[in-house]
């Protein structure tokens, strides 16, 4: 397409017609690849006699096509652009980057980006040599954009990756000095210098960020920089041309400057100026920094900050930096020296005034409260915010500096109290007391063990905060709930004072203020957890759930959801009565979360982490109430649309909490429906397509319909659920990208199969057992290795000969029973056994072993039988041991959160792997709950991720909690009465196995006989115990 049409097929892409627009975009995606169509994009792109809107069209679709089609994803696939356009789009992109309007600048700038990020230095070599002859000429501006993308490229670059970041300090710093110090010298400065010295400033961020280059550490050179920023740092910002307008004052130019400077100066005091580092070149710079320069720029920072108190101006993020700089200063000796003559100006007149409520909070909760509570809970804000910084530095004075900083502070605090007491109504200091009431709240883990504060922390409460909570001042009654709720935790002398807090609180929750509804929320949260008599809070809890839904409806906040959360879990069943009207009302704040974050498209918007909140506030209340099945049932239709929606691509932010509501449904409900099976397809096409990393969580519901709803995934044909699951298993078994870990869940899946369709699978059993060979034969993690000789063990369980049979015929049956002996063989220096170490592991083995037992001679050879004897006897030995030592445990401890899978000669660091799990505790009545927490738990626990399988125990999951009908089957009962059965049958088979047998062997088998007996008592009494149970109730 030439260059005319190219321009008519962009204006007509502008069309309001939309079917024009269509056509023209057509017709662009059409000639896309053509030979030269970039060059002439780029062409109309700078060419100043073409329509303005015509040029941003064309810059668009220029920069999507860069960055879609410049690199290649696959290292192998072929370019999609000539080598020749590429050139020249290189060439004149340079030329024409400065001098194209802003609006355009913008999309050339990060079509350069996209190139340089690509091709320097391997395929554009004299990009360098270009940007330092422009730094010499007349194109400064354009050299400094170009090289700012340059060396932002390696801004987080480590070690090898960074090393061409040294050539470009070396090669264009000296001309970057030379520029910043003629620019410093102007007298009258105009805007543009200003950029162009933010321009230097971000290419010395991004140059020494991680790493101080080694041109800097001549100190000559150091210093020339260093006189230069400092020189930016003291100089006034220019009055003229100041907005007036607080949005535009902030981004403005020289503001701009003195951000940058005050961010560089921060990044090498607090990465660099340390004189703890470990390298001896980079604990020389320290010294050379904290000697020459910390101090100066202290002074520099105190002085800056003065104008604030005098009333100037000053940016947010300007007095935030600085006081994250002061605040790294107390811990120092010599700098805290520095600091200690103006710490009381400092402190009483610059810092506490920045925690009090001001004019522009006022504005803010008047004309817009919804953003005024966004602000306040919002993490981001936090790292801009004055008030967040003051806090901080505040809290590092009395917590590194406590004996001479802590008691004047409080004092001063105090003295702020007394004052408001006694002033009449119309004069109170409302603001100071927000701020004072802030300090206390900010302070409170260091007042709640320092004494004498701490014993006088509840009458402060009474005397300072509760009255707050009528007050007129909106301000007021919030920072009084949030000050009651960082103190809710202490010990009350009177419990009629926590019995009052907590009514405040609740109260405020009606208040006609929405932040103070918010506040108060939040503040509810600390009472619930520190409430030892639920009794205080069961009476108003359905009032109390209508409010909060209110709220839910009115503002997106996470933390909201989380107090919602800490009521569920607190009251546990007794929420049964409100369970559906939870989830009905979570499940519409939910999609309103997720509409809200839809629209605003950026990843940190409240609503999406709102909307995750919902979710796992719906599974907390499914956990609450998951010994009533029924309940399930009512709940299923108001979760089914999210589930459905989410276990699509639209889901893949909150794809792990829909999988857990999923699972929970699955598990819980007393049966599995027709709609909850539908969403079998879903989570098969979302593994197949983009979320093998949720392999592990998807195995937990996938289990549940298998066990759960055996019947119908063995009859049903449309779709066939089992040929589902073979498509499934077998693609990502033969997949040899693979990784073993990423892996696993794959023959977790088959051993689900086998275990739960016995006798009903048996055309499958050939093509499971020769996928697992073949992955079998080209696996290297030995947790894997075991694992997949456990589906042959359930294999030989599901049907001994037919599992025989298929291992002959794939002629690796003597193969598959070396490496099955070897493993069971293999031992740490310890003498630990190295594989199968937990029960299940153990169990699935003896009822695969001794399936094979019961096989007549022409099948199992009497050599064959006497080493798969042996091993079973030794496998049942540890497995009673372990047992054994699990109840011990179990009686030890109530509160085991190691759940007993341990035995006492496994190592230390199994212990640790398992107890960094977190697994919940079980006593006697939760029974129910603990299978609960382990099937939450199980998706972050099937996922090994032993590095060296010679000493990691980190191949441990928490899946022994999994129900599997082997639970039913005594390892020991089977394996005697198999034994028996070869008496009964073969006589003289069982005699030449016993006469060849050692005499330990026969001591063991004595043994497992022995318990054998016993187990077959506790089992037929534990029957009529659930008998007598069953009839009582």
């Amino acid at each position: 397409m030439d260059l005319p049409s190219l321009a008519v097929v962009l204006q007509a892409a502008l069309s309001p017609n939309p079917n024009e627009r269509k056509a023209a975009e057509q017709s662009l995606d059409q000639f896309q690849f053509a030979p030269q169509h970039l060059v002439r994009l780029l062409q109309i792109i700078v060419d100043n006699n073409c329509d303005m809107g015509v040029r941003q069209v064309a810059s668009i679709h220029f920069k999507n096509f860069i960055a879609k089609n410049w690199s290649p994803l696959e290292s192998d696939a072929p370019e999609k652009i000539l080598q020749s356009d590429k050139d020249l789009v290189r060439d004149h992109v340079l030329v024409f980057v400065t001098q194209v309007p802003p609006l355009l600048r913008v999309q050339l700038g990060e079509c350069l980006k996209t190139i340089i990020h690509s091709d320097y230095p391997e395929q554009w070599p004299h990009l360098l040599d270009w940007v330092k002859h422009n730094l010499q000429d007349q194109q400064v501006y354009g050299a400094l954009f170009v090289l700012r993308i340059l060396a932002r490229k390696y801004e987080f670059k480590s070690d090898e990756e960074r090393t061409p970041v040294y050539r470009i300090v070396d090669e264009t710093f000296p001309h970057l000095l030379n520029i910043f110090n003629k620019l410093v010298q102007i007298a009258n400065p105009s805007l543009e210098v200003a950029d162009l010295i933010k321009l230097i400033c971000k290419i010395f961020w991004s140059s020494i960020y991680l790493e101080i280059p080694k041109l800097l550490f001549d100190q000559n050179i150091f210093n020339a920089w260093m006189v230069l920023f400092l020189n930016v740092l003291e100089r006034p910002v220019p009055v003229e041309g100041q907005p007036t307008d607080p949005e535009l004052r902030k981004s403005w130019g020289w503001w701009k400057v003195k951000k940058w400077t005050v961010h560089i100066l921060n990044r090498l005091y607090t990465r660099f100026g340390d004189l703890k580092l470990q390298n001896p070149e980079n604990r020389a710079f320290a010294q050379m920094f904290q000697k020459h320069f910390a101090g100066q720029i202290l002074e520099c920072h105190l002085n800056l900050l003065n104008v604030i108190r005098v009333g100037g101006y000053l940016p947010d993020r300007v007095i935030n930096l600085i006081l994250q700089y002061l605040s790294n200063s107390i811990s120092r000796n010599n700098m805290y020296t520095l600091l200690q003559p103006r710490l009381d100006i400092l402190l009483f007149e610059i810092v506490f005034p920045l925690m009090c409520f001001n004019d522009n909070d006022q504005k803010l909760w008047d004309e817009d409260p919804h953003e005024y509570v966004r602000k306040g809970y919002d993490i981001i804000e936090d790292l801009y915010s004055p008030r967040t910084a003051s806090m901080d530095f505040v809290s590092e004075l009395v917590r590194k500096r406590g004996k001479e900083n802590l008691h004047k502070f409080i004092q001063f605090i105090v003295e702020i109290f007394r004052r408001y007491d006694e002033a009449p109504v119309e004069y109170k200091p409302y603001r100071q007391k927000d701020g004072a009431l802030l300090a206390i709240g900010a302070l409170c883990d260091k007042l709640k063990q320092t004494e004498p504060y701490k014993s006088e922390l509840e009458r402060m409460l009474v005397q300072h905060v509760f009255p707050e909570f009528d007050s007129t001042q909106g301000h007021l009654r919030a920072k009084a709930a949030w000050v009651a709720g960082q103190y809710a935790h202490i010990n009350f002398s009177d419990q009629n004072n926590f019995r009052k807090a907590l009514h405040c609180v609740v109260s405020k929750i009606r208040d006609s203020e929405l932040p103070v509804r918010v506040d108060s929320v939040f503040a509810l949260r600390s009472f619930i957890e520190a409430c030892k008599d639920l009794n205080e809070i069961r009476p108003i809890l359905p009032q109390l759930l209508d409010e909060f839904f209110k709220l839910m409806d009115e503002v997106e906040n996470e933390d909201l959801v989380f107090t919602l959360e800490t009521i569920v879990d607190k009251f546990g069943e007794e929420m049964a009565p409100y369970a559906l009207g939870l989830c009905q009302n979570l499940a519409a704040a939910f999609w309103k979360c997720m509409n809200s974050a839809e629209a605003d498209e950026e990843a940190d918007d409240p609503g999406a982490l709102a909307a995750v909140g919902c979710l796992r506030a719906i599974s907390t209340i499914l956990e609450s109430v998951s010994r009533l099945p029924h309940l399930f049932v009512q709940i299923e239709p108001t979760l089914l649309p999210i589930m459905r929606r989410m276990l699509t691509t639209d889901g893949q932010e909150v794809f792990e909490e829909v999988l857990e509501i999923v699972s929970y449904m699955t598990f819980f409900s007393p049966t599995i429906s027709l709609d909850m099976w539908s969403l079998w397809p879903l989570m098969m096409e979302a593994l197949a397509d983009w979320a093998i990393d949720f392999f592990p969580n998807i195995l937990v519901p996938l289990d549940n319909y298998i066990s759960r709803g055996t019947a119908h995934f063995l009859t049903c044909k449309e779709p066939d659920y089992q040929q589902s699951l073979w498509n499934m298993i077998s693609s990502i078994m033969a997949d040899k990208n693979m990784e073993d870990n990423d892996i696993v869940p794959a023959p977790k899946l088959i051993e689900v199969v086998f275990q739960n369709c016995r006798g009903q699978v048996d055309h499958w059993v050939e093509p499971y057992l020769r996928i697992t060979v073949e992955r079998l034969h080209r696996t290297e993690k030995s947790y894997l290795k075991c694992l997949l000789i456990q589906v042959i063990a359930d294999a030989l369980y599901y049907n001994a000969a037919l599992t025989l049979s298929i291992l002959q015929k794939l002629g690796v049956a003597t193969e598959v029973f070396t490496l099955w002996f070897h493993l069971l063989q293999q031992v740490k220096k310890s003498g630990v056994r190295t594989n199968f170490k937990r029960e299940h592991e153990k169990k699935v083995c003896c009822l695969g072993l001794t399936s094979l037992l019961a096989l007549p001679a022409d099948q199992l050879p009497g050599e064959a039988l006497g080493r798969v004897f042996r091993a079973t006897l030794e496998l049942l030995v540890a497995y009673k041991e372990q047992v054994a030592e699990a109840i011990k445990e179990e009686e030890a401890e109530d509160d085991d959160d190691m759940d007993g899978f341990q035995t006492d000669d496994e190592d230390e660091d199994v212990n640790g792997s398992d107890k960094e799990m977190g697994v919940d505790a079980e006593d006697g009545d939760e029974a129910d709950s603990m299978t609960l927490r382990k099937l939450a738990e199980q998706a972050k626990s099937f996922r090994p991720n032993d590095e060296d399988d010679d000493d990691s125990d980190d191949d441990y999951s928490d899946d022994e909690e999994l129900q599997s009908p082997i639970d039913e089957v005594d390892p020991f009962v089977l394996f005697v009465d198999t034994v028996k059965a070869i008496q009964s049958s073969d006589p003289s088979r069982f005699e030449n196995l016993t006469r060849t047998l050692e005499f330990n062997y026969q001591a063991l088998a004595n043994g497992v006989a022995q318990h054998a007996e016993q187990r077959r008592a506790e089992i037929e009494k534990e029957k009529l115990e659930k008998l007598s149970a069953a009839t009582a109730s």
